[in-house]
């Protein structure tokens, strides 16, 4: 067999890609598994989207390449809908950048400015992609620490104490995935200041502000931003349009140019009938997201009958699409507790140490499950005996 790239020795397949496959194996046994470990949401896009790209289909321009930029349109409907959501205004021409799915867009930020022994700031818990992306760039990931004890938030004053003259990039992720909080503008003030002081460009990782939270965060309400600062963003959870991939990169125009350089070589552009889906989405009256976030906050209620079932701790929060909870007094495995909940109660939840060290003795409830399903899970956790 043909030896792999070094680079492959520093990651490992996501794990979600393994653990899914054991899901499935017992889903095929005939195990009635309910899956609320994934955040792909299970609600449809807005009523005027399908139409959108059906109609699309029909256009001469449909099935040709498209411009790495996407449709001006697209453009245009991203940069309304920051003025809508975060009132942040974005020149749709310089200053974003159409992805297909923001993950992609982690990658593409950290080929285009890491280099062999550069190193990357990374929150611990975070998402595992960060790391990832950094490790097969050939860079270093160097966590810094979220706790309950600072609500989830960065420790100024410990980053401080690090040796940051290697760092070049820093990732955040605010609304956080996986534990909920919120977060605010005083910490993204913080951020901006803390990357100008050491010339670090910060990328915050947005996804999630539109579903529950009563504010609309952005950290491109923070003025000077743009010269430091680069934003994620993505119609995935906002407008349940996961498998659409569809994603923008939002910033200054000229480190986007950067960006684009590695984009150009890596993709021919997104289909034309999804950015035209896109745009609808990105259009859908307020009243729609108001609606939807009732449906979570259901299941939410619901979905913390069963962690209090369970002798969980879950951590207040309000929006986003999970649940982060506290393993019981006493138990400390997340791992070996996913793993009986998964075999003993037919239910498949995510253990928290796969999103760093200071994830271990945390579990995370996707709200991505119909009310009917977390009914079924509250009766099978109350029950002593299997389900």
């Amino acid at each position: 067999m043909i030896a792999t790239a070094k680079r492959l020795d520093s990651v490992q397949e996501y794990y979600f890609a393994t653990k899914l496959r054991e899901v499935r194996a017992l889903m095929n046994e005939g195990k009635p598994i309910i899956n609320a470990g994934i955040g792909s949401p299970d609600l449809l896009p807005p009523d005027h989207v399908i139409p959108a790209l059906i109609e699309a289909l029909q256009d001469d321009k449909a099935h040709g390449y498209q411009s790495y930029l996407g449709l001006p349109e697209l453009r245009q409907a991203m940069a309304d809908f920051y003025q809508s959501y975060y009132h942040v205004q974005l020149n749709p021409e310089t200053e974003i950048i159409p992805l297909m799915g923001s993950k992609e867009g982690i990658l593409h930020i950290s080929l285009a400015f890491l280099n062999p022994g550069d190193q990357v700031l990374i929150p611990d818990p975070g998402y595992p992609t960060y790391a990832s992306a950094t490790q097969l760039c050939e860079a270093q990931a160097v966590t810094y620490h979220l706790t309950a004890d600072h609500h989830w938030m960065p420790d100024f004053e410990a980053l401080e104490q690090l040796d940051l003259s290697k760092v070049k990039l820093m990732w955040t992720n605010y609304p956080n995935m996986p534990t909920g909080a919120a977060g605010n503008i005083e910490v993204f003030e913080k951020l901006v200041a803390f990357a100008r002081k050491h010339d670090i460009l910060v990328v915050n990782d947005n996804p999630y502000s539109c579903v529950g939270y009563e504010k609309k965060i952005s950290i491109h309400q923070v003025e000077g931003s743009l010269d430091c600062a680069l934003e994620l963003n993505s119609i995935s959870k906002t407008f349940n349009m996961a498998g659409w991939r569809v994603g923008m990169l939002t910033g200054n125009a000229e480190v986007l140019k950067e960006v684009l350089k590695v984009k150009t070589n890596m993709d021919s552009g997104m289909f034309y009938g999804v950015q035209k889906g896109a745009i609808a989405a990105l259009k859908t009256d307020a009243l729609w997201l108001a609606n939807q976030d009732e449906t979570y906050t259901k299941r939410r209620e619901l979905t913390l009958q069963v962690a209090h079932a369970l002798n969980l701790k879950p951590e207040p929060q309000t929006g986003g699409l999970f649940v982060w909870c506290k393993l019981p007094d006493g138990i400390h495995d997340d791992k070996e507790f996913v793993d009986d909940v998964l075999h003993n109660k037919h239910i498949f939840i995510t253990p928290g140490s796969i999103f760093g060290k200071n994830g271990a003795g945390y579990v995370r409830f996707s709200l991505c499950v119909k009310e009917e399903e977390i009914a079924t899970m509250l009766d099978r956790v109350s029950k002593k005996e299997n389900a």
